[in-house]
């Protein structure tokens, strides 16, 4: 498999947009005293704040559901959500963005941001599958079938988690694809499928999930398959430092681990 796509190239296309990613809002409310200093929920202990949370593409759908979630059973607290590739985010993290926490889709690109973050924790778990046109059109069965030279494959780039994922499974069993593009985040890559402009692509369970009448999944079984695990964490510039530790534990809980299953992630 040829991937072309660098960490310099996403690097740099990320220092370039970095400000005009666009953030999903849960609420907006200003949520500190007068004084500057973090108020405190009545009776519960915990700090209100507006928090920013950069969590992976593929966490966009059940995060927005946790948020609201959180907002609600945490009256006063506000969570903004950016969602990019990982990659862009540990970018956006090493050029200082204001942020409150991280959720990346692996574990090698927050370990790398260890002197940026506090300690962080397994949230949830995901694996692949491939993502075909409604219906299988191509009727691909199974990862070699990707190898076939008339078949139109994107992927995402090998410096994107998945992208780093799909190399890893595909190489595993030998198989050799040539992408007609390497996309920066899964979503991208779903989109891909979804408007047809790919005949399939390698995405999450999860993300396939989002679109049912878009794209079929065809699983691939657990020996070649790879699992993603996403790391959560405080990052040290926080200015909510205790709201933004409040959030990242809450996420280990029963009711956010709810949330994360229902929507087809695995248990952490």
């Amino acid at each position: 498999m040829s991937f072309t796509f660098t960490r310099r190239h996403v690097t740099a296309a990320v220092a370039a947009v970095a400000l005009l990613v666009p953030l999903t809002a849960c609420g907006s409310d200003d949520s500190k005293d007068t004084s500057g200093a973090q108020a405190t929920e009545s009776g519960t202990g915990t700090p209100k704040a507006n928090l920013t949370v950069l969590a992976a593409s593929s966490l966009t759908d059940v995060f927005k559901q946790a948020g609201a979630a959180y907002e609600k059973a945490h009256p006063g607290t506000k969570i903004t959500f950016s969602f990019a590739g990982s990659q862009e985010l540990a970018a956006q993290v090493e050029q200082g963005a204001p942020a409150d926490a991280l959720v990346t889709a692996d574990t090698k690109t927050m370990d790398g941001l260890g002197s940026d973050t506090g300690t962080p924790s397994i949230i949830a778990k995901n694996r692949l599958v491939i993502a075909t046109g409604e219906g299988n059109p191509e009727k691909i069965d199974e990862l070699k079938d990707l190898a076939d030279t008339k078949l139109k494959v994107v992927l995402a780039a090998p410096e994107v988690p998945v992208g780093r994922y799909s190399k890893k499974i595909l190489d595993a069993q030998k198989i050799t694809v040539k992408p007609v593009s390497q996309e920066p985040n899964v979503r991208a890559v779903l989109s891909k499928v979804e408007l047809g402009e790919a005949d399939a692509g390698l995405v999450y369970k999860t993300d396939a999930a989002t679109a049912p009448d878009k794209v079929d999944a065809v699983e691939i079984p657990d020996a070649q398959n790879a699992i993603a695990s996403y790391p959560a964490a405080t990052l040290k510039t926080s200015k909510n430092s205790a709201a933004a530790e409040a959030f990242v534990k809450w996420l280990s809980t029963p009711e956010a681990q709810k949330i994360f299953q229902d929507a087809g992630f695995q248990k952490p």
